[in-house]
């Protein structure tokens, strides 16, 4: 990722966290962002062995002071992890953090001892990732109609497979789309700041939700705003939230996400730990999305699907170029991504069906060709300042003001994993097959269709509806 890039997507995470400092890790590079001063430990006598250890680390090194180390939270909670504070967050700036790096230190030969993991830090988990593509989601024409198109299958309540979206939450106006007459869940808390500007990943939820009700009519989708806060969340926070969200209906046969982090590890997140430990026990898929940092590095909860006890339970998807040919350029790649589906330029609901809805917008800067690349990504433009129109070039003074009609154009990986969910779904009601994970199964066993990412060949998820749209080459340098 640019570095450029990641400095403005972590400005976007941190304002929507005011009052939670945040770092970028690891000590010496920018992969991920976390919450200064804090590590997590599971709860009990691990937790327990860590503050000690932490402690007496810090009374005998130079430099650094015991005083901080302390719980930073209950002792015990349904996730199974604890906060503990190991230094003062306001200290240091966005570059590291001197006394979480040093906790991990401290854990090296317990953790050799033990043969696991005893600490981490407290990742943000996030939608955002590096903000990529910057330049959507822009307004489509009614005329153009979503692609992938609504599916010519008919709903029936009482065979309707229970898909949950992890995500943003609902547009207030989001049942003025027909497609999302089954659709419920919760309302976007806030989808303007008080100058009037669309926040960051504002109907993120609903154009998501519009995507598993045109490959798959036959669900019931529901939408929540566990990840309200400009697509973030900490992983702290996050296992907790993923079990309160399947409280409320009980287990779903899929589960949506479009978010993770990376943490440097091929052993998961400690903060979802106890999450996935429930979800193994359950039916229910989990279908994440692989992230958009064009890394094969594991991306973190998708990368489960790489893990033996997960295997079954977790599908990780990658998102196709628009063309359909080869991975979209931002997409994370690798062994662990286990199927790749449409996800750039797709076009789908976001607001305003009974009237077009003006929304002001502002874009930040983001880098050309970090991405090395030769064909116009959504992600690849010229590196500029100021504010950015729908054509993607700068323009002067203040933020656009756009005009939904009810469709959007929008890329990431984050809609390649509905529409990979949605397929699975309708598998399921194609073959009146009640198992989420034996339809994940017979979908891939059955799957034909391959594309080409970075030299390897990989499964593809096409829906019959989806369009291809034109690739165009970027224009030689002058």
């Amino acid at each position: 990722m640019a570095p450029q890039r990641f400095h403005e997507q972590f400005d976007q995470i941190q304002r929507s966290m005011p009052d939670i400092p945040l770092a970028m890790g690891p000590d010496d590079s920018a992969e991920f962002f976390y919450e200064k001063g804090v590590v997590l430990a599971r709860d009990g006598e691990e937790a327990r062995l860590v503050e000690e250890t932490v402690r007496t680390h810090f009374t005998e090194a130079t430099g650094l002071t015991a005083d901080s180390v302390r719980r930073a939270g209950p002792e015990t909670n349904r996730s199974g992890i604890t906060r503990i504070q190991v230094g003062d967050p306001t200290h240091g700036d966005r570059r590291g953090d001197r006394a979480v790096a040093n906790a991990l230190r401290a854990l090296r030969e317990p953790e050799g001892r033990a043969g696991r993991r005893l600490v981490s830090r407290n990742h943000v988990v996030s939608i955002a990732v590096n903000a990529c593509p910057g330049d959507e989601p822009v307004p489509a024409p009614l005329t153009q109609g979503a692609n992938p198109a609504p599916a010519e299958a008919g709903y029936d309540p009482d065979t309707a497979v229970d898909v949950l979206v992890i995500d943003t939450g609902l547009m207030h106006d989001y049942r003025s789309y027909p497609l999302l007459a089954h659709v419920q869940g919760d309302p976007q808390i806030k989808e303007t700041d008080a100058a009037g500007v669309l926040q960051q990943y504002v109907g993120h939820g609903t154009f998501i939700a519009g995507l598993v009700a045109a490959v798959s009519p036959n669900t019931e989708v529901t939408v929540r705003n566990t990840l309200n806060d400009a697509g973030a969340i900490l992983e702290s926070d996050f296992g907790e939230a993923l079990f309160a969200a399947v409280d409320q209906n009980g287990w779903p046969d899929v589960i949506s996400l479009s978010a993770g982090t990376t943490n440097g590890r091929t052993d998961g997140l400690l903060g979802v730990e106890g999450f996935m430990q429930a979800l193994r026990g359950q039916r229910t898929l989990l279908v994440a999305a692989a992230g958009n940092n064009a890394s094969a590095t594991p991306f973190w909860p998708a990368a489960y699907a790489d893990l033996p006890d997960y295997r079954d339970v977790v599908l990780s998807v990658g998102a196709l170029r628009g063309d359909g040919e080869h991975g979209a350029c931002f997409s994370n790649h690798g062994a662990w991504v286990k199927a790749y589906a449409p996800g750039e330029r797709l076009v789908g609901p976001l607001t305003g069906f009974d009237a077009p809805t003006p929304y002001t917008y502002q874009h930040s800067t983001y880098d050309a060709c970090r991405f090395g690349f030769t064909y116009s990504c959504t992600c690849q433009y010229p590196t500029h300042t100021g504010v950015l129109s729908q054509q993607g070039d700068n323009s002067a003074g203040k933020p656009d003001q756009v005009m939904f009609e009810g469709f959007a154009h929008w890329s990431g990986t984050s809609f390649a994993t509905p529409v990979a969910a949605a397929l699975v779904a309708a598998h399921m009601t194609a073959n009146k097959e009640s198992d989420a994970r034996a339809a994940r199964t017979q979908l891939l066993a059955a799957n034909t269709e391959y594309a080409e990412v970075r030299g390897a060949h990989v499964p593809a998820l096409r829906p019959p509806t989806w369009r291809p749209v034109p690739v165009v080459p970027l224009s030689a340098p002058a």
